[in-house]
C-alpha cells in the first residue's frame, strides 16, 4: 500500500466526517467518529475495486466489449 493510497482514504475520511456535518450540525464526537471510519474503510474498498477492475481488463485492443473482434472471418 502506497502513500497515495492512505492519502485516498484520508480524503475519504474527512469527506464523510464534512458530510455528517452538513446533515447534522450538532453531531457529536461519536458520529463524526463513525462517519470517519467508514468514509476510511469505504475509499480503501472503492481503491481495491478500481485495481481489481484495472486487472481484468483484456490486454487485446481488437477485443471490443461485446466480445466480438475487429478481424472478420
Amino acid at each position: 500500500m502506497g502513500i497515495l493510497d492512505k492519502v485516498g482514504e484520508i480524503a475519504g475520511a474527512v469527506a464523510a466526517v464534512e458530510g455528517a456535518e452538513k446533515l447534522d450540525p450538532g453531531a457529536g464526537f461519536l458520529t463524526k467518529a463513525a462517519a470517519a471510519v467508514a468514509g476510511f474503510e469505504g475509499a480503501g474498498k472503492l481503491e481495491e475495486l478500481v485495481e481489481k477492475k484495472d486487472e481484468e481488463k483484456p490486454e487485446d485492443d481488437s477485443v471490443q466489449q461485446d466480445g466480438s473482434t475487429d478481424s472478420q472471418t
